[in-house]
Order: structure tokens, then sequence, then C-alpha cells
């Protein structure tokens, strides 16, 4: 009896798993840009400043291939999200509630949520006022610290270098439109500044001046390194960071900062309470927000009982998930995974 043909044409290769898709939802900000990718339980990842959604572009195919639905965010006053144009409308229980609306936008009535930078600690306060939809979170660079204390701005205030008086940034930006004066007429070149202050590879060493800080007169460019990238940002890749704040403009990042002072009021109920969900922190060793932040994470097991673990990654500065993102997606597979099934 005859036999087939064999063909020795090589197996048609698998299709490729389905890229990120970027829609627009509704929020109580007008409308929330999110970039998705995969199926499974929620996992809605927060950018800091001055990013977007694309600081999470290393994290989002890792979660989706093992299972999770990640999402992640432009928050509002960045990138294709909307940008109030009060700045009252920036404070911490806003964000908290686009985050709300970001979930049941999408359908699910609950998610794990993770933050950078300010995303920490929006993701944190998320958790805090709203544990009936965020059911885990976790933590990246900025540690969680319990409302209380005077108000920020004093502290703030009283933050110099060695008493130089000297101006510790948060104040420098407290102030509508002199931050911006310093940051829009070069926008690339004062966020590839920035991004080198605070990388493990470029970071100013300890005997030079601190890049957190302003001289009297001064700018926070005064102090960036100037002359290459850090090594995970590529030329490309800061093209796509620039882009979206010479569209957008700096001043709905920076009302962020403008609202600490109403955070401390509108969040007075909450006052030293713990987060009592699923917790994970990691940070960077020579990340200043880790280390000035070291007694935050000594309290932990009274802030965050239910922490999975606390990683501090050697040799890594701020921007954790884009300089060591093999490491922290290591850590953030773990930890999903042994967190209990969504309700």
């Amino acid at each position: 009896m005859p036999q087939p043909a064999r063909s020795n044409a090589p197996a048609p290769a698998p299709a490729p798993a389905p890229g990120p898709t970027h829609r627009l939802v509704p929020s109580p900000a007008g409308r929330i840009h999110v970039v998705e990718q995969g199926s499974g339980p929620l996992v809605l990842l927060v950018h800091g400043f001055p990013e977007s959604w694309y600081s999470w572009r290393r994290q989002l195919p890792v979660l989706a291939a093992a299972g999770y639905r990640a999402v992640a965010v432009d928050v509002r006053g960045y990138g294709r999200s909307s940008r109030p144009a009060d700045a009252a409308a920036y404070g911490m229980l806003d964000l908290v509630e686009d985050n709300v609306a970001v979930v049941h936008a999408l359908g699910e009535r609950s998610a794990v949520v993770v933050g950078h930078d300010w995303g920490a600690t929006i993701a944190a306060n998320s958790a805090l006022v709203r544990p009936d939809v965020f059911r885990a979170v976790g933590l990246l660079s900025v540690p969680y610290t319990p409302r209380g204390g005077p108000r920020p701005s004093e502290v703030f205030a009283q933050m110099s270098a060695g008493g130089s008086g000297e101006e510790f940034y948060v104040s420098y930006f407290q102030q509508p439109g002199r931050a911006e004066a310093e940051i829009e007429p070069d926008v690339r070149g004062w966020l590839a500044g920035f991004y080198a202050a605070l990388s493990a590879d470029t970071m100013p060493g300890a005997d030079e001046p601190d890049p957190h800080f302003t001289a009297a007169d001064g700018t926070l460019r005064d102090r960036f390194p100037t002359g290459r990238l850090p090594g995970w940002l590529s030329e490309e890749e800061l093209d796509v960071c620039a882009g979206e704040f010479e569209r957008t403009g700096l001043t709905g990042a920076l009302n962020r900062y403008r609202n600490m002072d109403r955070d401390w009021e509108d969040l007075a109920a909450f006052d030293s309470a713990p987060i009592t969900q699923h917790s994970l922190f990691v940070g960077g060793d020579k990340d200043a927000s880790t280390v000035w932040l070291a007694d935050a994470i000594e309290a932990y097991p009274v802030t965050l009982p239910r922490l999975f673990g606390t990683y501090l990654l050697k040799g890594c500065g701020h921007w954790i998930q884009q300089e060591r993102p093999e490491e922290l997606n290591r850590i953030l597979t773990e930890w999903l995974a042994s967190l209990p099934a969504a309700p």
C-alpha cells in the first residue's frame, strides 16, 4: 500500500504570545490609560515619578507568561491618562479611587497591586483604604510608612545637607511652575540626568554633592551626572520616556508632590494603621529611598504583619524593575504564586 509522501519542511513555529494591548478606561480623573498583557488573576502595576506604564515593559510579558493578567497604568497626570487642571485633584484618595475604577472597568472584583516609587505609596494606600478590592500589595523602592507625625512639609523643610541651607527636592517641587521651568526646556536631557543620578552604575559618589538637594538659587540638574546613560536605558528607550513628557508637560506629575499635606489630613483616620493583606517589599541597597527609610523596614513586623519577605538587591539603585528586571521578576512571580487564589 503506498505511503503518504513525507515533507521535509520544518514544523510551523508556535504562534507568539499576544503582546500588550492599550486602551482607555473611565475613572474619576476622566480616563486612565492601561496597557494589558496576559490572562488570569489581575496584577495592577503603578509607576512612579517621572515615568509611565513603560517602566513595566520588562515585567508585563513575564507576568503574562506566568499566568497573570498584568496591567500597567499611566497614573493621572501622566501619559495618555487625564490631567485635571486643579492641583488639588492629585490627592492620594483620588489616586486610590482611580485604581479601584481600573479594576472595575476591567470587569474584575479584586487585584494584587504593585507599585514603584510614588506608585509604591499609591499601592500601599490603595490596600489600606480599599482592602475589599486590593487583596495583596507589592512595594518597590519606597517602604511603607504609616501616616503619622508632623506634616510632611514640616519634615521636608527641616531636611538639609548638613545644615548648609540646601533645599530637599520635595520642597523644591512644591511651588507650581518652579521645577517645570527647569525641566521642560530640555525634557530629554533632564530625564537622562535624573535617571542617571539615581541609578547604581551612574549615581554620584559619596564625596560628590547629593542630587536630592539643590544649592541656594541652584537647580537639581546642576548635580546630575552627564555624559552617559545608565546601563538599563538605551537612547531609544529614553526617546520613549521623553516623548511622553514632551507631549504632556510635567505639571500633572509634579502635582503629586504638591498634595502631601492634603494627604496627611485626608488619611487621618488611618493614623499608624498597618496593612494587613499579604505584602512584599523590594529595594535597592544603593537607593536613598530605601536607606533613609531603614527604620520603616525594621518596623514591618508591625506595619506589614503578612509580609512575604524584604529583598534588598545588592548594587541596585532606585529604578529596580529596569535595573534588575530578571531578579525582580523572579521575586514577583514567586510571591504571586504564594498568594491564596483570588475570590
